[in-house]
């Protein structure tokens, strides 16, 4: 789709988020519940919700590679030349609400899966978090990025959790 959009509307973007991020939770949860439909289906909404969650945490970070690098946009609706407070804030709601709704299903997940999805999500949430102590306008000039040391500790911390079935 980013050969042909630079700015994608609502509609687009579900489709672009779906196509990139939603199906990929898709696929994986295919393969976490080993053949037991009923269980898919009932973890299929939080899956999309967690990829979707990464995804648009992914258009934050990459903000100034894609919007002034490239003259992309993926927030429908949203200004980037006046790219504030206000507006990150709205956006970092949604996702809030996108990874409060995935983080419900990994829960759920068959214990064998959980490490692996938990360990990403956390990793995910660090950056998010990351982004929003960070201003608008060094968003939008900046990539914001884990360090390693925060990425060891995550996993570990993750390990920690999942031996002792804490998640």
């Amino acid at each position: 789709m980013d050969l042909a959009l630079t700015t994608y509307d609502q509609k687009g973007i579900e489709e672009y988020i779906l196509g990139s991020a939603e199906v990929v939770g898709l696929m994986c949860l295919r393969v976490f519940c080993k053949g037991d439909e009923t269980m898919y289906q009932q973890l299929k909404p939080a899956a999309m919700k967690l990829g979707s969650a990464f995804q648009k945490i992914n258009f934050l970070r990459d903000l100034n590679a894609d919007y002034n690098g490239m003259g992309r946009s993926y927030f429908p609706g949203v200004d980037l030349t006046d790219f504030n407070e206000q507006t990150k804030s709205q956006i970092e709601e949604d996702i809030a609400k996108d990874f409060h709704d995935g983080y419900l299903g990994i829960k759920q997940l068959p214990r064998s899966a959980r490490f692996g999805v938990y360990v990403a999500y956390l990793y995910y949430m660090a950056l998010f978090e990351k982004i929003k102590n960070t201003p608008s306008h060094i968003i939008l000039t900046n990539r914001i990025r884990v360090r390693n040391r925060r990425k060891l500790t995550i996993l570990a911390y993750s390990y920690v959790k999942h031996q002792l079935n804490l998640l």
